[in-house]
């Protein structure tokens, strides 16, 4: 097998500043691409972006809101004109908030839809504008257990995430006759991410338990019997974006420990 099979590939990244996506980022690095570390936090993706020179690779912290299409149009066009083509976009900024059905409040439901399904549409489709261009391309989307299974409190988010995955399928129709790989994955409970801080206090109210005592309920549900980590989702991601995975669109792979199987 290729010991760098992203060599020389240049990749944008969304989320980077943190968690799933700044894994990535590091690991597409350490695989040999260069990388655009994007995200709203402007010093988190510097931070990364720093990272990732240190290992011998080019790399660019852009600050981006991936809800304005000025803004992803602008990225894209920056990474352009830098590298003179992109290979890989990995869409993974996203945000979620836990509420029962009767107290989601619009502007929460307005938010998540906005950050989680219309960032990756309009990343999407400003990136695949120079992947139709050049004939090549592997887009990257990041769902969910939850884009698989309605989640308890997650109306917002499931339903971002489903439609992350409605979104995978029919854009990897319209992008296979020009070579465009475009696929999912779906993360099971990665506890290493900022998201947990904040999951854990939620999660406390939903399940009625210590805040201590969440993680320990949700390993439990999982057949592997531990969490899920950023590593085990950017194993999936370099596979996707490499030659190794140019027979597979339109699919949303589980990474889940067996929590889910469909």
């Amino acid at each position: 097998m290729n010991p760098q099979p992203l060599k020389d590939k240049i990749a944008i990244v969304t989320g980077a500043a943190s968690g799933i996506g700044k894994g990535i980022a590091i690991r597409f690095a350490e695989e040999g691409a260069h990388v655009a570390c994007c995200d709203l936090n402007e010093e988190g993706v510097r931070v990364t972006a720093q990272e990732i020179e240190k290992l011998g690779r080019e790399s660019l912290g852009i600050k981006v809101d991936v809800t304005k299409s000025r803004d992803v149009a602008e990225m894209a066009k920056v990474v352009f004109e830098r590298w003179g083509r992109i290979d890989i976009l990995v869409n993974s900024a996203g945000i979620i908030k836990a509420h029962f059905i009767t107290e989601v409040p619009e502007e929460t439901w307005d938010a998540i839809l906005s950050v989680n399904l219309k960032g990756v549409f309009l990343c999407i489709r400003e990136v695949a504008k120079y992947m139709v261009a050049q004939k090549s391309g592997k887009i990257i989307s990041i769902s969910s257990k939850s884009g698989k299974r309605g989640g308890l409190w997650l109306g917002a988010y499931s339903a971002s995430k489903f439609g992350i995955i409605g979104l995978t399928q029919s854009v990897a129709m319209d992008l296979a006759p020009f070579g465009i790989n475009v696929n999912a994955i779906c993360p099971g409970n990665v506890f290493s991410t900022p998201m947990w801080d904040l999951l854990d206090k939620e999660y406390s109210r939903k399940l009625g338990v210590p805040p201590e005592q969440v993680r320990k309920i949700y390993v439990e549900k999982v057949p592997l019997g531990r969490e899920c980590t950023v590593e085990d989702v950017a194993n999936v991601a370099v596979f996707l974006a490499s030659s190794y995975s140019d027979y597979m669109t339109g699919q949303a792979i589980n990474v889940t420990g067996g929590q889910e199987v469909h």
